[in-house]
């Protein structure tokens, strides 16, 4: 399967280990952002992946280009302008101490971008499949038009789409309604992807009473679930990740897949002394596409999706750097962490 994902990938700089940003003068610097790491992840599965953004010219758009090539990610689509590389700052958390994000992307290559930027009948050529997530929209009106423009180009060209909700309330400045923006977009998505607060601030549909508590009451998703499909007629499925929180570190994680004809809910993991959940939603529909290409059940789906995101928490950076062979011997019982040899 093709797969093609649009949205903007930035320079992210860490603090050394759990540290606070500029605890010490050191940040670690790599690339990320939600649809270069499903990109990413797909291609390392085997997918051919193909990333459509904007980067700004010059030698940091350079290293980035190079980073996503070298993981096997197709960026010949990529458009290069003159401008900036949108950046975000990270401290990692622990304990009762939550991660901290921190956005420096305004006026960035890809927030300035116009719909025509990009050729996306050209980019959709030989694709099978088109995700974005709504990140991206949040970034700008133009990123909100572009990604408008992508979802209706993908549908006429036949692919399927799917839509990651991602809520997130520090980006969203420019004057437009999330909801208003993300309802429209959704109206072409195939599937539906985000926890219950993404469905609840992206689309403004009602959620559990009480997401805070770290507690799952599986009918109030399976309810949010319904609603989601009553709500966007063309989207065959809703996913959500279910998420139990005892601290920065320590999370039960599993999903939930509904379709219109049954809600399925996968094994729970229990994940202890987190590395690093940034982007383990990403690798969560990184492993919904791969498996809707790929499993024979709506279960097989769910249950690859949860176990490439469970393996996520393990790997520092916003990548998914998990091999397809590693993925299945989780999905067989092989959760112990012992030393293969």
């Amino acid at each position: 399967m093709h797969v093609a994902t649009f949205g903007e990938i930035m320079l992210r700089l860490k603090s050394p280990g759990h540290e606070r940003l500029f605890q010490s003068p050191s940040l670690e610097a790599t690339f990320g952002g939600s649809e270069g790491n499903v990109a990413v992840a797909l291609a390392r599965l085997g997918m051919q992946a193909r990333f459509l953004t904007v980067l700004p010219e010059g030698q940091i758009g350079r290293e980035c280009l190079r980073q996503l090539r070298g993981q096997g990610v197709d960026v010949g689509s990529v458009a290069v302008k003159p401008g900036r590389m949108g950046i975000y700052f990270f401290e990692n958390g622990a304990n009762q101490r939550p991660s901290n994000v921190i956005y420096d992307r305004a006026g960035s290559a890809l927030a300035e971008i116009a719909a025509s930027d990009i050729d996306w009948a050209k980019a959709f050529e030989d694709q099978n499949w088109f995700h974005l997530s709504g990140i991206t929209p949040a970034i700008s009106r133009g990123c909100a038009d572009a990604s408008l423009t992508a979802a209706v180009a993908a549908k006429k060209a036949g692919l399927k789409v799917s839509f990651d909700l991602n809520y997130r309330a520090k980006l969203w400045k420019y004057g437009a309604k999330a909801q208003d923006v993300m309802s429209e977009i959704a109206g072409y998505a195939d599937i539906l992807i985000g926890n219950e607060e993404d469905y609840q601030k992206s689309l403004g549909i009602e959620g559990p009473k009480d997401p805070g508590s770290g507690r799952i009451n599986i009918g109030e998703y399976k309810a949010l679930c319904a609603r989601a499909l009553e709500r966007f007629p063309a989207a065959t499925h809703a996913a959500v990740s279910l998420r139990e929180s005892r601290s920065a570190d320590s999370n039960d994680w599993s999903a939930m897949l509904a379709s219109r004809q049954e809600t399925l809910v996968s094994r729970k993991y229990s994940i202890n002394d987190i590395v690093d959940r940034v982007g383990a939603g990403d690798s969560f529909s990184a492993g919904l596409i791969y498996g809707m290409g790929t499993c024979g059940s709506d279960q097989e789906v769910l249950e690859f999706a949860v176990a490439l995101s469970c393996l996520k928490h393990s790997i520092p950076g916003d990548l998914a750097l998990v091999e397809l062979g590693e993925v299945k011997k989780l999905l067989e019982g092989g959760a112990t962490g012992r030393v293969q040899r």
